[in-house]
Formats: structure tokens, sequence, C-alpha cells
């Protein structure tokens, strides 16, 4: 009897466990190839371009890749204080720097996903969830930016991590904070054919 491997019908543009794990629940199959693109915000352009263009950036660079035959996912997420994209810190202080502005305020996480099918057609969806912080004193943004948790977060905090015992309302999608929101994530796979209603109800 011969065997024959089967490719997973997806493929996850982002190296993000988070990620993973919210696709894990919606019951999908996929691979993971981590997209290489350049990151950097261009000037004038605001959270919701931005976080969009990544998205559609990392699922096309995955795509047009030699040997990708199946559907592409890309992600991103971004926190927005008033009007100022706050990406992943680049080192402690700067992650200090960030946890000090979200201080006792109410700011938006911007989380955009995009798919491109095999053929090529894109879809693409934006979910904006706002987030109030308690606030924040020296000592324990010291000592959470010591356990390492905010260092590859957008705006230097997760909120299924530590942090999670600081935000005081949640006016939104908590899987879009985490990186992937689930409901417009499982919209665009149905469209596109890539998840059933059946698999996502499992």
């Amino acid at each position: 009897m011969h065997y024959v491997a089967v490719k997973p019908p997806l493929i996850l543009a982002s190296s993000s466990p988070r990620r993973r794990e919210l696709l894990n629940q919606v019951g999908m199959a996929y691979q993971v190839i981590v997209a290489d693109i350049d990151e950097s915000i261009r000037p004038g352009e605001d959270a919701g371009e931005y976080v969009c263009r990544m998205a559609r950036e990392k699922a096309l660079e995955v795509h047009q890749r030699d040997g990708v035959t199946v559907a592409v996912l890309g992600a991103d997420t971004a926190v927005v204080v008033n009007g100022r994209v706050l990406g992943k810190p680049v080192d402690r202080e700067d992650a200090i720097r960030m946890l000090e502005s979200l201080s006792g305020r109410t700011h938006e996480v911007w989380s955009a996903v995009a798919l491109v099918s095999p053929g090529g057609g894109l879809r693409q969806r934006l979910n904006i969830t706002r987030v109030t912080l308690s606030e924040l004193d020296r000592a324990w943004i010291e000592s959470y930016c010591d356990s390492g948790e905010p260092m590859d977060k957008a705006g230097a905090y997760g909120v299924q991590g530590i942090a999670a015992q600081k935000i005081s309302h949640m006016e939104g999608s908590y899987s879009g904070v985490m990186g992937l929101p689930l409901h417009e994530t499982a919209e665009i796979l149905q469209a596109a054919g890539v998840l059933n209603k059946a698999s996502a109800a499992r």
C-alpha cells in the first residue's frame, strides 16, 4: 500500500505562538512559513493602513515563494494610543516607555488578517478593540519587563499573560488583542473554502 503525503490547506505566514494557538482553536490544519518583509511604518501611514498592509504583505511574500500551492494567511497587530502606533519594543527601556504611555488609559488594538488564495485572490479583514489598563506603577512595570513577556508583543504587553491582571476593561475581540481576531479569520477562511463550518464548530 502506498501513502501520499497531504499538505495542510493553509500556510500561516507568522512565527507567533499565539496565532498558532488561536488557529488550533478553530480546528485548522496548517503549516508555518515565516514571512520576511520590512515592517517599518511609512510616513503618514495611519494604524489601519499599516496593519492591513503588513498582513497583506506577509501573506503575499510567502504566497510568491516557489512551491507554495495553498492559501496563505498573514496577520498583524498594533497598539494605538493617541493615533500613535506602538509596535514591539526594541529593548527594555522602550518597553518601559510604552507601558508608561498606556498606564491608566484606554487605547486601541488594531488587528488585521489577510488571506491569499492559491490563485492569488485576496481577502482581508480588520478588527479594532478598545482596552483600558489600570494605573501601572514604575516598580510593577520594571518587574514585568524583567519577566521578558513584553519583548515580542505589540505595545509591550500580552493580554493572555501577566498583564491580564492590569486590564480593567475591554470592548471588542480578546483573540484580536492576542494577535488573530478569530471571527474575522474564520469568515475569510470559510469564504475561501479553506475552513468549512463543520470544522469550525468542532
